[in-house]
């Protein structure tokens, strides 16, 4: 006899359709959101949610942009689970989202959880999401999809940082999987595809893609100016030469309209730290304005 939380998994289905299975009868969230520019700053104009996800009330600690702060009140995400975030910057909106904590996936004993964000900008907005980082516990199993859907002159800065295990408790991503990609548009062409095949067992990954490290980070930005790419560049040889040897890798690409960084590190701290100054430069040079960061990051 098969209860709903037996699913049971057909040797010749693909991953995808044993993601879809095992997701099925799970907890379900959904939550998206619509800015707009009111005239003296932006707002929230549309808000619906199912499950538990949330958003803190909207902060201005800038003035005209809009802060607002993901809730995902139990905590982490277990097997079965499906979060699906979608938030849009209409024209004009200038908004940035971000997380009081880590997010935290679970050990799943075999059972994934299925995770995905959905980020549009139109003409003239400026969207920075700037979530904390993903900690994968050992034996947690993910699929985490990210869609950016960008129109000519949106301004999008983003990032992903993921964190395989806990190394302040010594522990790695022994077993596990996470599997997925990223995609950006622009004005529905695919600017850049980017696959997740990290498995907990795969030691080749570990020490030659990972290069033994256990957190991996990527920032993108839709930009494409030489003169900026080489203030990156010179911030990034800065940041090597001031954290100790080894403590991160972070190097940058331009690639068409779009400038990615890829960090290699053990600590979240010091990522975020990289991805934050490179945050704050690209804010001056969009604005003329250096922001704080979210006073939530010191919490």
């Amino acid at each position: 006899m098969t209860t709903l939380l037996e699913v049971p998994q057909d040797p010749k289905a693909g991953l995808g359709q044993i993601i879809d299975a095992q997701t099925e009868f799970g907890w379900k969230a959904r939550l998206s959101l619509g800015f707009v520019n009111r005239g003296d700053k932006t707002v929230l104009k549309h808000r619906s949610q199912q499950g538990p996800l949330a958003i803190q009330r909207p902060l201005y600690p800038e003035g005209n942009p809009c802060h607002t702060y993901l809730l995902h009140p139990p905590g982490g995400v277990v097997g079965g689970d499906t979060l699906q975030i979608k938030a849009k910057a209409e024209r004009g909106a200038s908004v940035l989202i971000t997380t009081p904590g880590a997010t935290k996936f679970y050990r799943s004993e075999n059972k994934y959880a299925k995770q995905s964000q959905i980020l549009s900008v139109e003409k003239g907005a400026r969207l920075e999401w700037l979530p904390q980082e993903n900690i994968f516990f050992p034996d947690a199993h993910v699929r985490m999809d990210t869609q950016v859907h960008l129109e000519k002159d949106a301004q999008f800065l983003g990032w992903e940082m993921h964190c395989f295990g806990r190394p302040a408790l010594n522990e790695g991503f022994s077993s596990g999987h996470l599997v997925g990609k990223t995609e950006i548009y622009l004005d529905g062409q695919r600017l850049l595809t980017e696959g997740l095949n990290v498995r907990g067992e795969d030691k080749l990954l570990k020490d030659k893609g990972l290069l033994g490290y256990q957190m991996m980070g990527t920032l993108y930005i839709s930009i494409d100016d030489e003169d900026f790419y080489q203030l990156v560049q010179s911030l990034l040889t800065n940041m090597q030469q001031e954290n100790k040897k080894g403590a991160v890798l972070i190097a940058a690409s331009q690639l068409e309209n779009l400038l990615v960084i890829r960090a290699l590190g053990n600590w979240s701290e010091v990522i975020l730290d990289c991805f934050q100054q490179v945050w704050q430069v690209a804010r001056e040079h969009w604005t003329g304005e250096c922001p704080y960061p979210p006073r939530i990051w010191a919490t």
